[in-house]
């Protein structure tokens, strides 16, 4: 097995040198690290992900903690997370919360306080200040990923203006008689996130001086089963049902799409539909929806990560970093029907 002194003297250099440029940690310069990579490519060195570690006192690997896994949204953010820490030399470790409170006890108190990650990516968690201050506490940088937590490195979306614009987008077709599929109280936990997307949407008919009717505001639980099971009361009514629905994911919007058409009707020119998230599912359905670029959220969280675990300067101007989002309009959305 070919090892790093045979490396380093293909190369010329030291075996320090060598180390350097492999692991990415300290100062190499760009054709002595070509010139590194070349010789180790040409020798089939692998680097030892044990000595490394000895080394250089890190595992490469990064503990990733979601509330769930059967969510589009979730996998999303983990998947454009695992590219990016792949491409970067790194792996991942999931922990997936959906026993409860006495497993999210014992991954904070137990799994993550090993020394098995260098740093952690909470995805969709509002952190405890105890389970913040014990991370930092044994120096593992730390990223959230769906809203603020104090003290913390976090990517946000702003669900309040997220919702009021596919509101206004129905607003704006002529729609007055718009129905909102929202989160349940089981899911109004962590960031309040259905609460807000409530929010916006309400916010969006007050500035158009219009009153938001209770009858018009069903709950689900984020999945097309719920969002069908939803949208079949609302447009079940004979007497002025909506003429347009904004649901808060576009896994419910397309449960929405679903039961509109077993009720005989016809999207976009009997009901208009819109949700958020541009799921991998939305263009097939035709659905207009606010894209929140899931995959990118995971690849910034690794960006400040990486930054903070790399030697030197951190480019940490904010500790909230605000994410993108945009409306895609497509088949689903249309003119109030006459």
């Amino acid at each position: 097995m070919v090892g790093i002194d045979e490396v380093a003297r293909h190369a010329g250099v030291s075996t320090a040198t060598v180390s350097r440029a492999l692991s990415g940690n300290g100062h190499v310069s760009p054709a002595t690290r070509l010139k590194v990579e070349a010789a180790a490519d040409e020798l089939g060195y692998v680097v030892s992900s044990t000595a490394s570690s000895l080394a250089s006192g890190r595992m490469k690997n990064i503990g990733v903690v979601v509330p769930f896994l059967d969510r589009w949204f979730f996998s999303s953010v983990v998947e454009g997370a695992q590219k990016s820490l792949l491409n970067n030399g790194y792996d991942l470790t999931l922990y997936s919360l959906t026993g409860g409170g006495a497993e999210r006890r014992s991954v904070f108190d137990h799994f993550l306080l090993r020394q098995r990650v260098d740093a952690v990516i909470a995805i969709s968690l509002e952190l405890t200040a105890t389970e913040v201050t014990s991370l930092h506490a044994l120096g593992k940088p730390l990223v959230g990923v769906g809203g603020p937590i104090e003290g913390v490195r976090t990517l946000t979306i702003d669900d309040v203006a997220v919702a009021r614009l596919a509101t206004e987008h129905l607003l704006s077709l002529g729609h007055t008689r718009i129905a909102h599929i929202g989160g349940n109280k089981d899911l109004d936990l962590d960031f309040h996130l259905p609460t807000n997307r409530r929010v916006g949407y309400e916010n969006a008919l007050d500035a158009a001086g219009i009153t938001p009717a209770a009858e018009l505001f069903m709950t689900a639980d984020f999945t097309m089963r719920g969002g069908y099971q939803a949208a079949k009361q609302l447009l079940g009514n004979p007497h002025d049902r909506p003429t347009a629905i904004f649901a808060a994911s576009d896994e419910m919007a397309i449960g929405a799409i679903l039961a509109a058409k077993d009720l005989g009707l016809v999207v976009p020119r009997d009901v208009s539909v819109i949700g958020v998230d541009d799921h991998e599912l939305a263009d097939f359905f035709g659905l207009s929806t606010i894209a929140q670029f899931p995959q990118g959220q995971g690849a910034k969280a690794v960006e400040i990560l990486l930054d903070q675990l790399s030697p030197g300067k951190h480019l940490t101007p904010n500790l909230n970093t605000p994410m993108p989002f945009e409306l895609i309009v497509r088949s689903s959305t249309a003119q109030t029907p006459r």
